[in-house]
C-alpha cells in the first residue's frame, strides 16, 4: 500500500515539475513515470524497514 502511495506522489510531483519547466506533455509523462519509479522504491525499502522494525 505505502509503494502504490509512494508511486502515485511521485507521478503528481513529476509531472508537476516538468509543466513548472515549461515542458511540453510527453516531458510530463516522462518525468511522471522517472519519479514514480523513484517513489516506489523509496516505499518499497521503506516498507521493508517498518516490516524488519515491527517484526
Amino acid at each position: 500500500m505505502i509503494v502504490i502511495a509512494c508511486a502515485l506522489l511521485g507521478a503528481i510531483i513529476g509531472s508537476m515539475t516538468a509543466k513548472r519547466r515549461k515542458g511540453n506533455r510527453a516531458d510530463m509523462w516522462q518525468y511522471g513515470t522517472v519519479y514514480a519509479i523513484a517513489f516506489a522504491l523509496g516505499g518499497l525499502i521503506l516498507t521493508i524497514a517498518i516490516e524488519k522494525l515491527v517484526f
